[in-house]
């Protein structure tokens, strides 16, 4: 049986990877930060888990492992991220070939290198070109925008079509590109660990349809039963400026809606027939992967979601100092109850999103504007489930950073205070 080591299981793709895996016949093992983040997810069960990350030793998580799932990468997080990325990348390669890893499968973003490409997509071909420096067989898959349940491109168009009506917008929503749904970017994973040995390279993967960002918007109109949006185009809108405004109309933080916006403003085309050829064509159009997320969306059947694999802002990365990880204040209440203990423990799961904060929501709605201003998620994540956390969730601007049923939980604020 072939072992497939999957990096950023707690993330977005990875999060869904992982069990398509498992379901595939493949034995699995996860490399993750926090463990604890598995724990409620219906195939943990099913594979192994190794703690760590890419800064960290990675021998325990090399170790008889035939393919590796390269699908971590950052979004211009401090000022040496993009020497961090080429590292990381590195310290990888070098430990998969220590361990006699025969194949890595890399999913990058597309675009030409002969464009003048943002930093974030520079970083993630730079990346691509280290893992293949060596002699591993590396097969990269570049795609452009993923559409599906709680992916931060589909939340992005969401928010932007559900909450506009009118809107000014700039230039680049007339550039062209390809999106591919998440289950053809799954299949394109799973085809790429079982190919040949002889496959190996770069390989842009797509939907079946090339539209531009406002023909994906009025699709997206279409499919939610909303009228058309009237939209006043703008040359003035750089994109810093719409990395702020998707960030104050959409659950996307500014800080995450740079590189999207950045992928936009460039062209992202499949040029060849390479993927296809080797893989297998896409499946779903555009119109039926927009179905499909909006119909897991009002069902609350959303596996995983963009926010998924943030890491609370006060915890330490493993190379920094001993003294680093920032301050963390406390806020400690004691109320007294007749309540059960489940029952409580019930009525704190709900806690925000649709229900609310029990007691002041204005004030809480007035701090995630605050929020919002200076380039924070505010409100607008919501919940992933209504009823039920697990740990690593968010709620609104919290992250659930610890919960022990039925007992004992404790949240963290993700509000970005260094603004």
């Amino acid at each position: 049986m072939t072992r497939v080591l999957v990096t950023g299981a707690t993330g977005y793709v990875g999060g869904r990877l992982a069990p398509r895996l498992v379901d595939e016949g493949f034995d699995v093992r996860c490399l993750v930060r926090t463990p604890g983040k598995l724990e409620r997810a219906p195939w943990r069960d099913q594979v192994d888990v190794v703690r760590g990350s890419l800064e960290g030793p990675l021998e325990e998580a090399m170790s008889g492992v035939d393919v590796a799932v390269y699908l971590v990468h950052g979004i211009g997080a401090g000022p040496d991220w993009i020497r961090k990325e080429r590292h990381d990348a590195e310290r990888f390669r070098d430990a998969a070939v220590r361990a006699g890893v025969s194949r890595v499968v890399y999913l990058g973003g597309m675009g030409s290198d002969d464009s003048a490409l943002s930093d974030h997509l520079r970083s993630r071909h730079d990346v691509g070109r280290v893992l293949a420096d060596g002699p591993l067989n590396v097969i990269e898959l570049r795609a452009a925008v993923i559409i599906g349940s709680g992916s931060a491109s589909f939340e992005m168009l969401r928010y932007l079509v559900e909450v506009l009506p009118v809107m000014v917008t700039p230039k680049w929503i007339r550039t062209r590109s390809q999106p591919i749904a998440i289950s053809d970017v799954l299949r394109y994973l799973v085809e790429a660990i079982r190919a040949p040995e002889e496959v190996a390279g770069v390989f842009d993967i797509g939907g079946p349809d090339v539209v531009s960002y406002a023909e994906m918007m009025d699709l997206y109109a279409d499919e939610a039963g909303l009228t058309r949006r009237r939209r006043l185009v703008v040359p003035v809108l750089t994109p810093t400026l719409s990395s702020l405004w998707v960030g104050l109309v959409t659950p996307v933080p500014s800080s995450l809606a740079r590189p999207l916006v950045d992928s936009l403003v460039n062209e992202v085309v499949v040029g060849d027939t390479r993927a296809s050829d080797t893989f297998g064509p896409p499946r779903t159009s555009l119109r039926e992967a927009i179905r499909l997320a909006l119909g897991r969306t009002h069902r609350g059947e959303i596996p995983t979601t963009f926010t998924d694999a943030d890491l609370a802002p006060f915890r330490a990365y493993v190379t920094d100092p001993h003294w680093a990880g920032g301050t963390a204040l406390l806020d400690l209440r004691r109320r007294s109850t007749t309540a059960s203990p489940e029952a409580v423990f019930r009525a704190l799961s709900a806690l925000g999103g649709d229900t609310g904060w029990y007691a002041g929501d204005w004030l809480w709605r007035l701090r995630g504007l605050a929020d919002q201003v200076v380039g924070g998620p505010g409100l607008r994540r919501g919940r992933r489930d209504p009823e039920e956390m697990v740990e690593g969730d968010f709620v609104d601007f919290w992250r659930v950073e610890a919960l022990d049923q039925p007992v004992t939980f404790a949240d963290v604020a993700g509000i970005d205070e260094a603004k």
